[in-house]
């Protein structure tokens, strides 16, 4: 068992966490027709809308408040009415997501009784789908700011089911911690259908930050998962949660509609995926498509040519708590040892981390601990590029954001293909570390006589 410690440092440097408010904002990028609103500042905004822009390179959705020092300290209902009026004048959202940040929350607006009164004195908003979330941004962190705003949609959106309504023994709904890519929820979408289930994935960022270029320009999100079929989630005959930050949503869907749900703390690695294939044909009665097996023998295999290179290594890792737990087991098993694990907020999961202790704390931790624990290979978001390079160490880009590299949001990591992948990604960065730091060349040869380079002979 772990020990989960909190860095006392006066202040954070070179941050490891993101924000409540972003990661708010980023599950409300999940559903189709969404802007996704945030009460404060545009500074606030505009520093979350970078990060999003950066990691995935699309157009991002994203408006604020504008909340000015006199507004902060007289009350911003006038800026939020103002906000939502020309949003929804202007864009024709389908649902407008609002998160409030460190600045208003300090100052303690009443938002659920500002929209109150916009409905009131506006009727065409009387039913238009306006949620908020409580995301103060100076506590917890990315993970938080999307478990409550899964959890509020939710209760706000889902309609209630009779307790002796008949349901569909096809669906299943689907609760992604935000720890999953867009591409991993593409491979949980082909791995669900082939059981022959029709899954709703909530927020389905794979319907939205995919990379897809649309036919036409449109200032929402341009994917992701209807208002309506939400209000029918309550309907499937199962939830399944992705992540322990997600158990939270799929106990509000069980209160209100009735739907039972099965937790999945992490979906990387050979044990995991044999219990979700397990389920999912529990569930639906069929047998694991002869495809799965073949997946499941190619992750067996990569995992014994792989393990020469990963075990044994000393590894620094930091991430979000599920995202730590989910690599740390995976590797744990692979052979590696999880030297240094920093993570951002707290968590249930930590506890069970495989090492001696877990950190909340910064990159500067991380990098301090590496260094004093002489680790191997370094995993952290792009931020940790710099750490990587004074450590000399190679450097795995995990979680978010990764903004110096391509095709973050078709990263995959679920299932039998994903962790093999994963599993060969790790032994040939190692593998290429071990060549460009040890393999001697023609150019590092010397002679034994005078110690001078020896010419390597002409080529004729």
């Amino acid at each position: 068992m772990a020990i989960v410690t909190t860095s006392r440092k006066a202040c954070s440097v070179n941050p490891l966490k993101m924000s409540q408010p972003i990661g708010g904002s980023f599950a409300f990028m999940g559903l189709r027709g969404a802007m996704p609103l945030l009460h404060g500042s545009q500074g606030c905004t505009s520093f979350g809308l970078t990060l999003f822009v950066r990691h995935f390179k699309e157009a991002v959705p994203m408006q604020t408040t504008a909340m000015s020092e006199v507004a902060t300290v007289l009350g911003g209902y006038e800026n939020v009415e103002q906000a939502i009026l020309n949003i929804y004048n202007r864009t024709k959202p389908e649902i407008i997501g609002i998160n409030s940040t460190g600045v208003t929350e300090t100052k303690g607006d009443d938002v659920d009784g500002f929209i109150r009164l916009i409905r009131q004195k506006h009727p065409q908003l009387e039913k238009f789908p306006l949620v908020y979330v409580s995301t103060p941004d100076f506590k917890d962190a990315f993970q938080d700011g999307w478990e409550k705003t899964v959890a509020r949609l939710v209760e706000e959106l889902v309609d209630p089911v009779d307790a002796a309504a008949p349901r569909d023994a096809a669906r299943v709904n689907v609760l992604p911690g935000c720890h999953l890519t867009p591409g991993d929820l593409d491979e949980l979408r082909t791995i669900l259908e082939d059981f022959g289930l029709r899954p709703s994935f909530l927020p389905d960022l794979a319907g939205s930050l995919d990379g897809h270029i649309p036919d036409e320009f449109t200032p929402t999100t341009i994917g992701g998962i209807g208002v309506d079929e939400i209000a029918t989630m309550g309907q499937a005959a199962w939830t399944i949660a992705i992540g322990a930050q997600m158990r939270r949503a799929a106990e509000a869907m069980q209160a209100k509609a009735g739907t039972p749900f099965r937790l999945f703390e992490r979906l990387c690695g050979l044990g995991p995926n044999d219990e979700f294939i397990a389920f999912l044909s529990e569930i639906s009665g069929r047998p694991v498509p002869l495809k799965y097996r073949r997946q499941r023998g190619q992750l067996a295999d990569a995992m014994l040519d792989s393990h020469f290179y990963i075990g044994g290594r000393k590894l620094a890792i930091g991430a979000e708590p599920d995202l730590l737990f989910d690599l740390s087991s995976m590797l744990h098993e692979m052979g590696a040892q999880v030297t240094v694990a920093v993570t951002t907020t707290a968590s249930p999961v930590l506890e069970r981390v495989k090492t001696q202790e877990v950190l909340i704390g910064d990159l500067e931790d991380l990098e301090d601990l590496a260094k004093a624990r002489d680790c191997d290979l370094l995993i952290t978001h792009s931020h940790g590029r710099q750490a990587a390079s004074r450590l000399k160490i190679p450097f795995y880009r995990a979680g978010f954001p990764m903004f110096d590299r391509l095709g973050a949001g078709h990263l995959l990591s679920v299932g039998y293909r994903g962790t093999r992948d994963l599993v060969f990604d790790l032994a040939n960065l190692i593998i290429t570390d071990r060549e460009n730091s040890h393999q001697p060349t023609p150019d590092t040869w010397r002679s034994t006589d005078a110690g001078l380079p020896v010419v390597p002979p002409q080529l004729h």
